[in-house]
């Protein structure tokens, strides 16, 4: 499946496609994260049940504490 992913097009495997499963693909499982799929801000807690489909849009910002 192709996922656009911060604006870059990557190819992932389709055995099990939801944001949690993407995150984790992604090296960025347990990680503070914002999701946003097809222009729609994703909350934590549905992440496991956010299944992502070919051709989607995903944004991913890594929240870091900081001054």
């Amino acid at each position: 499946m192709t996922l656009t992913i911060n604006g870059e097009a990557r190819e992932f495997d389709a055995t099990e496609p939801t944001l949690t499963a993407l995150l984790s693909d992604l090296g960025m499982a347990g990680k503070p994260v914002v999701v946003e799929l097809n222009q729609e801000p994703i909350l934590p807690g549905a992440h496991e049940t956010t299944r992502v489909s070919d051709g989607d849009r995903i944004e991913i910002v890594t929240i870091a504490a900081g001054g």
